[in-house]
């Protein structure tokens, strides 16, 4: 009895130092509404285990390893307080006070962690742990018991009035457990019977959660066999809604032996959640350093090189250079930032030869932060099953988009989908949504629901160029095959990439490529003063993504130039709208070329590259406008050696002026972007 009344002080000097005392005060305000008359009161008590051991050690030891006896002292002090200090009349039992403990954090030693990926799981103590992964699925926010007051059936029976028997729901605990009608009074064994108008009602949320490591499944990067298996998590009132399909969270629970007769689940009851985000090297390695100075003055040169030197061993150097550096853009500019803000950068490629490009996407998907290659035979968006819990609600499962979300999703040939699912694709890509349809009556709802969920990833795919989409022959100067894709749905892509290199040279030079590596397995195939490897490329993509960018004057001038002048033109002579969207492109391809090049500052170099891109993007769609520039403007000539890299400076310092010309003659106040000189 001491040893309790001690620590029952020490809950009362912790929750004086840490200011639990006033919170409290402030709580039992809230419930002094004259009509608020309930069986019990919900108080969260926020906990911080360090703290709590430097009042007592033996406190602290009960609150890690025995939560439900902590809880007890807690409730009886906070009951105690209550009283004493006159906070609130409502209450008259000490089990009327229902307090959930909410801890801060655990010690950061293994016994405190768990690791998504230990099997088996279940037989450990059911103590506070800590535990980080994906969320899957999620249910849609149902009702639970809070509390419930019984009567006894007995009138002469001092338990057939008052708060004797109040049942509370414990973590693990089934509806059942808490509400039923076998429940016995402890005075005179009568039944009791369930006073309805007392029941507390709360808001209860399912999620699954898995390991991250389970996405390597799906980018096509993991080697050999591994097993990874979701764990349930149960969110309670204050936490419903705090986690979202898709995204990382560390969460702080109470592990639970559900009883489903007859059979027991193994799940987690949530205590505290918050978002994570797993360690990034922030560090750009020694090669790209050596580069980033041996270019310094030319601003063109650091990306040319890093998109020259990507993926040598699945296509020959020279190759698909004006794809590499696209899809090290998009790696580069897609990420999730702070406020819920997305940058992303969507690219469609069109080609004849899909099995290398879709190799060389593939590797470069194994290179973003969250990479998902979406199969054909799987879901893109969104599917439903039915809750296996008890509750019979609806089950939301991600599909590869929610999946990929703060990465990318790589659809593959979009000539391998149906008409419905292109048209599902080009609806998402315009409103960066997907909608799921719940039919009510099949989950046991009055009314049917429909739930929109953001999607926020960056998409790659691939047409096949030589599959005819029947398009009239004479088609305006510039367009491309774009094969089975229609236009609206390559209009809602930001980037159109067309692969030339094709041709008989191209074909010999992918040959030899393909058999050197396949005779000389591991042997560099290129003599280079620059040499990169995958981790250098990790190394520099995930720090190029950490640097926030601001835009020049003279970039932002020369970029609003060249969409007014382009929307003028070609709503004139092709009827093409220009719209809103495509500044954006032009701003996000900019900051993501000036991020590939290691820089805070958006010069006007970054906004002539934008443009090129963008304007050979609108042309492959719509045909050429006044502005002429070459099909492979951004990599108009070999870059092998410094003469390469002289002749690709001239020849961009050329189209910077054709571009600057445009401007000035097409643009509606041109002197507003650029002088005549």
């Amino acid at each position: 009895m001491a040893d309790i009344l001690s620590l029952k002080e020490s809950v009362l000097v912790y929750l004086d130092r840490s200011g639990g005392l006033h919170r409290l005060a402030e709580d039992c305000k809230r419930f002094n509404d004259p009509q608020q008359i309930e069986a019990v009161y919900r108080f969260c008590i926020s906990v911080n285990p360090p703290d709590v051991i430097e009042v007592d050690a033996v406190l602290g030891e009960c609150v890690l390893r025995d939560p439900l006896k902590a809880t007890a002292l807690f409730q009886s002090v906070c009951f105690l307080a209550i009283k004493t200090l006159s906070l609130f009349e409502k209450i008259h039992k000490e089990n009327q006070v229902n307090v959930i403990l909410k801890l801060t954090h655990l010690p950061p030693f293994p016994e405190y962690i768990l690791d998504l990926c230990s099997f088996p799981r279940g037989y450990g103590p059911m103590r506070p742990v800590s535990m980080e992964g994906l969320v899957i699925a999620m249910t849609r926010v149902t009702k639970y018991t809070q509390g419930a007051r019984f009567l006894c059936i007995n009138d002469d029976c001092l338990c057939s009035t008052g708060f004797h028997h109040i049942r509370v729901h414990a973590p693990g605990a089934t509806e059942s457990a808490t509400v039923r009608n076998d429940f016995s009074c402890v005075v005179c064994s009568s039944p009791l019977k369930e006073d309805v108008k007392f029941r507390v009602l709360g808001d209860k949320q399912l999620v699954e959660l898995i390991h991250v490591k389970a996405l390597d499944a799906l980018s096509a990067l993991q080697r050999g066999a591994f097993r990874y298996q979701s764990v349930t998590l149960f969110l309670r009132d204050e936490l419903c809604k705090s986690m979202r399909i898709g995204r990382l969270y560390r969460v702080l629970g109470i592990p639970a032996h559900v009883h489903q007769w007859p059979g027991i689940t193994w799940s987690v009851e949530a205590n505290n959640i918050q978002p994570w985000e797993p360690e990034s090297p922030h560090k750009v390695s020694g090669h790209f350093q050596d580069l980033l100075k041996a270019t310094v003055g030319f601003p063109w040169r650091f990306s040319a090189i890093v998109a020259h030197c990507f993926g040598l061993h699945v296509a020959p150097q020279g190759l698909y250079n004006t794809l590499k550096l696209g899809l090290l853009l998009s790696l580069v500019q897609t990420r999730a930032g702070s406020n819920d803000t997305f940058n992303n950068l969507d690219l469609l490629v069109v080609t004849t030869d899909t099995l290398i490009l879709d190799r060389l996407m593939t590797y470069s998907l194994g290179l973003a932060c969250r990479g998902v290659r979406h199969q054909a035979t799987g879901e893109m968006f969104a599917s439903l099953s039915r809750d296996e819990h008890g509750t019979g609600t609806a089950n939301i499962h991600a599909g590869s988009a929610l999946l990929a979300t703060g990465g990318v999703c790589m659809l593959g040939d979009l000539g391998c989908y149906k008409k419905d699912r292109l048209d599902a694709i080009q609806s998402v890509l315009e409103s960066s949504t997907v909608s799921v349809f719940i039919p009510g009556k099949k989950y046991g709802e009055d009314a049917d629901q429909q739930l929109s969920f953001p999607v926020q990833c960056s998409f790659w795919a691939i047409t096949d160029a030589s599959r005819r989409s029947g398009k009239a022959d004479c088609a305006v100067l510039g367009t491309a095959e774009l094969g089975p894709v229609p236009i609206q749905l390559a209009d809602t892509f930001g980037l159109v990439i067309q692969c030339r290199d094709t041709g008989e040279q191209a074909l010999l030079a992918q040959t030899v490529h393909t058999l050197q590596q396949a005779v000389q397995p591991g042997k560099p195939l290129y003599t280079s003063s620059w040499e990169f490897s995958t981790q250098d490329y990790q190394e520099l993509i995930a720090y190029a993504q950490s640097l926030q960018v601001e835009l020049s004057p003279r970039a932002e001038k020369l970029i609003h130039g060249y969409y007014m002048a382009s929307r003028r033109v070609r709503t004139q002579s092709q009827g093409v709208k220009m719209s809103v969207a495509s500044i954006k492109l032009l701003i996000s391809l900019a900051e993501a070329h000036c991020k590939l090049c290691l820089r805070t500052r958006v010069l006007e170099e970054d906004a002539v590259i934008a443009v090129l891109l963008c304007e050979n993007s609108v042309t492959l769609k719509h045909g050429a406008s006044a502005l002429i520039i070459p099909p492979d403007a951004v990599f108009p000539c070999d870059l092998g050696d410094m003469d390469g890299l002289h002749m690709r400076d001239a020849n961009l310092d050329e189209l910077h002026q054709n571009i600057l010309r445009f401007i000035y003659a097409y643009a509606p106040g041109a002197d507003a972007y650029v002088t005549e000189e």
